[in-house]
This record gives C-alpha cells, structure tokens and sequence, in this order.
C-alpha cells in the first residue's frame, strides 16, 4: 500500500506532462474551436431585420457571402469593426450581421456610431439561430458557399491578418466557377 502512494506523484505528473506535450505540439491553435457545421448546409432562418428588411438565409444563395454574429454589448465586437467596415468598402465583400441575444435599438445605436458594414442585420434576441450555427459567443464569423454550405469559421474578432491570409483568399476560390 505504501508503495502505491509512491505511485500517485507519478501518475500525476505524467498526464501533466501529456496535457503540456498535446498542448504545445506544432500547429496547435488553442484559439481554434472545432465546428460540426463545416462543409455542411448552413441551418434555416428567417429572421425580422434591424432595419425591418428580413434576412433569410434562401435569399443568401447564389454567391458567397460572410454571416457575422455580433451584439452591441460585445466588446471584441467593437473592436473588429473597422476590419468589417474595410470588408464592406474597399472590399465590397457580401457581409450580413445577426445581432445575437441583444436589444435591437443597441444594436442600431451601435452601427451609427461605429458605422454599419452590413448589407442586411437580422435579429435573434433569444439565439436559436445561433445555437443552430454552433455559434460559442460573438464576435463570430461564417464563410457561406453560394449553395449555403459553411466553408469556414472564425471565432472572435476577425483581424486585418486573418482577413489577408485567409478569407480573401478562400473568397477569390469560392467565386471561380
């Protein structure tokens, strides 16, 4: 029995050492959050829109487009919104916002202080669409094909970076006929 608690120390410190080796292992992005949505059809809605034109994701079909979740009490949201606003303008990237769990006169107030990138915000005060697209916490972004497949997911705040690097790039593949 004595000798078992020897053991114990050892035992610990080796799933330490596993967590720590799995953890640190090149390529490992601990900022990235697996979907179960990739490369499936993005989930229905049909949503009462900010500006009280409705966005539904049928009318989104035909050209790839970028989903952004977002809310006017999220900070990081606020933070990503000159990277939105170089989307829209220089890039005229097909960018729709849905307002995630918040109050929509926020949500306008936000927008005209900060400037409003989207073409189009569709409201989901309790969330649902939300859940259905995996959606952790905003900000959130989404590539939609133009069938409406999910191609990507960024968590967080979109940076200059990730914009040059990454969505560019698989927005000019999407677009090739």
């Amino acid at each position: 029995m004595r000798r078992a608690l020897f053991l114990v120390p050892l035992a610990l410190f080796l799933v330490l050492a596993g967590y720590f080796a799995l953890a640190l292992r090149p390529g490992y992005d601990p900022q990235m959050l697996p979907s179960a949505m990739i490369d499936k059809e993005a989930p229905h809605f049909d949503l009462a829109g900010l500006n009280g034109k409705r966005l539904a994701l049928d009318a989104l079909k035909g050209n790839p487009v970028l989903i952004n979740f977002f809310a006017s009490w999220c900070v990081p949201c606020r933070q990503e919104q000159p990277v939105l606003m170089r989307l829209a303008t220089r890039e005229h990237v097909p960018l729709y916002g849905i307002d995630y769990k918040d109050n929509p006169a926020n949500a306008a107030k936000l927008l005209a202080q900060l400037g409003d990138p989207y073409r189009r915000v569709g409201l989901d005060p309790d969330g649902h669409v939300g859940l259905n697209f995996g959606v952790y916490g905003v900000p959130e972004t989404y590539v939609l094909d133009a069938t409406g497949h999910i191609r990507k997911r960024f968590v967080g705040p979109l940076t200059a970076e990730e914009v040059d690097k990454q969505l560019l790039p698989l927005l000019k593949a999407l677009n090739k006929p």
